[in-house]
């Protein structure tokens, strides 16, 4: 988000407008599951989101500003969950199973993204279009089959754009392992799509 946009939207947040909380849910809910869920694991990913957004709630008057509003979000969440995790005293599952393909580092260029999306669909005819959304499908079975750390880096990474150093202190990582942890999961949905390609199958 824009600092201006984020200025306003913070300015709108304080005068208590209720359609800016809906805006800032909107945007960063996601993000905040994705942290919860690598620190707690699903079962208390709700619980833990939940107390973060009140604790938004109660400090966002005092918010300065050292750093940008979802960074200042996902920090809450993550305390919120690391204290969860703390009493509860959970073990993290962090072994990842192997992928049923093997990839080389070259399909990820030096920043690591991927040099190129792995399939594009050109068709709109129902075959295509149903073929699509069995490759969706599949694609959200591989997310959820992967390790709670492994599907928690790439969504952060992927989906919401958040950096590297970031998700270390966030989630309590060295940036060693969040590339680790990150290069497994594309492995894995890689994999996942080639086999689908290949076979038709997930």
């Amino acid at each position: 988000m824009p600092e201006t946009a984020e200025a306003k939207l913070i300015e709108r947040l304080l005068a208590g407008e209720q359609r800016a909380y809906c805006e800032l849910v909107a945007s960063y809910q996601n993000a905040m599951r994705a942290v919860a869920h690598a620190i707690v694991g699903p079962l208390q990913v709700d619980e833990v989101v939940q107390d973060a957004w009140l604790a938004v709630v109660r400090h966002l008057p005092g918010f300065q500003g050292r750093s940008s509003l979802k960074t200042w979000l996902l920090t809450i969440t993550a305390n919120t969950a690391k204290s969860r995790y703390t009493r509860n005293r959970r073990d993290a599952l962090i072994e990842s199973p192997a992928p049923h393909g093997t990839l080389g580092d070259e399909r990820f260029a030096s920043d690591g993204h991927w040099k190129a999306a792995p399939i594009t669909w050109h068709e709109d005819s129902p075959e295509a279009l149903l073929t699509e959304d069995e490759l969706r499908q599949c694609l959200e079975h591989t997310l959820l089959s992967l390790p709670e750390l492994q599907s928690s880096v790439l969504l952060l990474w992927e989906r919401d754009g958040v950096e590297a150093e970031v998700i270390c202190n966030l989630l309590g990582l060295s940036l060693s392992n969040v590339r680790v942890l990150l290069h497994r999961a594309r492995l894995k949905v890689f994999a996942s799509i080639e086999h689908f390609e290949e076979t038709g199958e997930c």
